[in-house]
């Protein structure tokens, strides 16, 4: 992501940039002399907006390891302020602390495939460019082609219909294995076209363009191959540790999987929550002290002059907390 405070405009030699950035910024409310976290680097948009507010550290975290040229830029523009840190960033808090770093005034958290991997077609991220059906964010692991080509038919459809809300989830899992009875899935291209069909309906209502028909099974693919919903989870956790007193959390968020996640965490956190956890028994859970307190009701949408620039931002949703001098709640309580 390109850093831009919006205004309506994107240069015209910029491909990406970063979606609220301005609500963002305003939510996080940088320090001069603060430390700050980017954990999901992405082409560093947001990272560059934080260190042109002046902090003092910016410390990014990605495990997707094409970013280093973006990251490379950033440091020789702003010498002694910049590090990028290679891992996910559910595993902040070591990677901080193996770097000398023991809280920070602020994180930020953009969730998500960004634009940047889904224009690089030899990804696999996009079901209408052709490429290998890899899905990776990092470089290990099974990819997208390792889970279609050997899940069963039912754990197939399950993942489809959990991680990508599709209701022909059935449909669909059972055109990939009669596909791949013939032939192994090995290309985006091939899996969109049996899951388009398989999905079926009409491709425009009302004269409106419907979602391509792949497009929640890609989805799905992507976050389990990478764990997006388990990597959340943990980061949010992380960051809870890593955050001093009056420390600020902001999570922008694109679906309503990840959404609901993090207004859990922030529900339960800041003691707005009557629910109970699955992983704590009730007497402990009101022991708990709040940890975080809301800096706004709800999720922030982008802007209607935003969304008109950038089609993407119509999805997201800014939700963010700030830290209060409680000690960190035991770790997997979000359900």
């Amino acid at each position: 992501m390109i850093a831009r405070n919006f205004d309506g405009k994107i240069p015209a030699n910029d491909m990406h940039y970063s979606v609220m950035l301005n609500e963002v910024l305003e939510a996080l409310r940088t320090k001069k002399e603060g430390t700050y976290v980017d954990g999901t680097f992405g082409a560093g948009g947001y990272s560059r907006a934080i260190l042109e507010q002046d902090v003092s550290m910016l410390w990014a975290i990605d495990r997707d390891p094409s970013v280093k040229n973006y990251a490379q830029k950033l440091r020789e523009e702003f010498p002694g302020k910049f590090q990028l840190l290679q891992g996910c960033f559910s595993d902040m808090e070591k990677l901080l602390k193996e770097n000398g770093q023991e809280y920070v005034d602020g994180i930020v958290l953009d969730i998500g495939v960004s634009s940047m991997q889904l224009d690089q077609a030899e990804r696999g991220f996009s079901f209408m460019q052709d490429g290998p059906l890899d899905m990776r964010m990092g470089g290990d692991g099974p990819t997208a082609a390792d889970i279609v080509n050997t899940k069963e038919e039912e754990e197939l459809a399950d993942i489809i219909y959990n991680y990508g809300e599709e209701r022909a989830s059935r449909r669909v899992a059972r055109a990939i294995v009669k596909a791949r009875a013939v032939k192994n899935f090995a290309r985006t291209l091939e899996l969109s076209e049996v899951v388009e069909k398989a999905v079926g309906g009409p491709k425009y209502k009302k004269g409106k363009r419907q979602i391509h028909g792949a497009t929640r099974t890609f989805q799905a693919l992507r976050i389990y191959v990478n764990d997006e919903l388990g990597e959340l989870k943990r980061g949010l956790e992380a960051a809870e540790k890593m955050l001093a007193p009056g420390g600020r959390l902001c999570v922008v968020t694109f679906h309503s999987l990840e959404d609901r996640i993090v207004k859990e965490f922030f529900k339960l956190r800041s003691g707005e929550s009557s629910l109970g956890s699955r992983h704590l028994p009730l007497q402990e859970l009101n022991l708990q002290q709040p940890t975080f307190e809301m800096i706004f009701r709800g999720g922030k949408k982008a802007s209607a002059e935003e969304i008109k620039v950038n089609v993407r931002s119509r999805s997201a949703k800014l939700r963010a907390a700030e830290r209060t001098n409680a000690p960190a709640w035991a770790q997997e309580t979000i359900s």
